[in-house]
């Protein structure tokens, strides 16, 4: 019996194209889940589909101990979107597994334990990821690594970094805490203090990262740059991927064996990560975000107060939980943030009329619990 940790959604999903799925009855669906943000260039994207049909004629399974025409590929096309510093990249299954390498990768070239993280942030469930995030329901009674948290977006949580900190690790836009965008001058004081402590600054754009806040990473549209850069999820379309991107001066020393991972930089991951960012290319996707994402905001506007960038957007409502059942028995698959948020994910692909159509089911949510 498959273990649940989560409520079931009470759906049974069988298709899924572009912006929308389908359910077991033939019910379809306007995604705004998309996996928590994976499939943020639409189900099944055909450029994506056939590289990995094609990559599994080739080669399947392969040893990060070799190399591959896939994860030579796969590099050159990441040397198209990642900042020209973070050029030391390694491939992980998912964003908490990158999440652990980058603070070992701290630890390692700071020699030192502590960690500086945020209120309402969130990175991942294994223990590493899970020392520094806020959520006590996740962290109750595990072992866990050493954490302070301060606050978002208040630029005196600087004055916790010292000569202690081996790495301060935050999501430039915060999604499953509440999706709270960080201020340029907050970033930028965190920038100053880690660089005047030697202590590693690591953006987790595992879900705002890859166009979804309109622009190719969320940190970029901040000016300020970090040492570790962490991106998962949508990077492949979903195919299970994530990376870690990191300066030169925070991989010095390391020794062999430090780590490693039997699927991480897997053939037909890399396949879809290279069609992934040829679409992203193609298709302007952050400029499609930023657009798409503004429309909707505005509609949403008119009887809410949307946050967020891009397409990555959350409205507050009384009853989270009712609000996405009740979306979902309308049409519309969305998630939930902080404690009174629902959160929306939808992909790059979603039209006007989606928009539109997804505010009105929203808007008729909202009226409902307020009557």
């Amino acid at each position: 019996m498959f273990m649940r940790f989560q409520a079931h959604r009470g759906l049974k999903l069988v298709r899924g194209e572009g912006q929308y799925v389908w359910d077991s009855e033939g019910r379809r669906y306007l995604d705004a889940h998309t996996g928590h943000g994976a499939a943020f260039l639409g189900h099944r994207p055909r450029k994506v589909v056939d590289a990995i049909k094609e990559q599994l004629d080739k080669l399947m399974v392969a040893s990060t101990t070799f190399s591959t025409d896939a994860m030579e590929d796969c590099l050159s096309s990441l040397g198209k979107i990642l900042p020209s510093k973070l050029n030391n990249v390694y491939f992980q299954n998912s964003g908490a597994e990158a999440v652990e390498l980058a603070l070992k990768l701290a630890f390692k070239a700071t020699g030192r334990r502590g960690l500086l993280s945020f209120r309402n942030g969130f990175h991942g469930r294994t223990l590493g990821a899970l020392s520094v995030t806020w959520n006590r329901e996740y962290r109750e009674g595990l072992p866990l690594l050493r954490a302070e948290f301060g606050e978002f977006n208040d630029i005196s949580s600087a004055d916790l970094i010292n000569d202690e900190t081996a790495a301060v690790i935050l999501e430039p836009v915060q999604g499953e805490g509440g999706i709270e965008p960080s201020r340029r001058d907050f970033l930028v004081e965190l920038r100053r203090a880690c660089d005047e402590a030697g202590a590693v600054l690591i953006f987790d754009e595992v879900q705002c990262g890859f166009g979804r806040t309109g622009a190719t990473w969320a940190h970029q549209s901040r000016g300020v740059e970090p040492d570790i850069l962490i991106a998962g999820k949508s990077i492949a379309s979903g195919f299970p991927i994530s990376l870690v991107a990191a300066r030169d001066w925070v991989i010095e020393g390391l020794r062999a064996g430090f780590h490693g991972s039997t699927h991480g930089g897997n053939p037909l991951a890399c396949a879809a990560l290279k069609a992934s960012i040829e679409l992203f290319i193609e298709e302007n996707v952050p400029e499609a975000a930023r657009k798409k994402g503004k429309s909707l905001a505005s509609m949403i506007s008119e009887y809410a107060e949307p946050k967020g960038e891009g397409l990555m957007l959350g409205v507050r409502v009384k009853h989270p939980g009712r609000a996405i059942r009740s979306l979902q028995a309308s049409g519309v698959l969305a998630l939930k943030a902080g404690e009174d948020m629902v959160r929306l994910l939808p992909p790059y692909c979603i039209t006007e009329e989606d928009c539109s159509f997804l505010s009105g089911r929203l808007k008729r949510v909202l009226s409902e619990q307020s009557s």
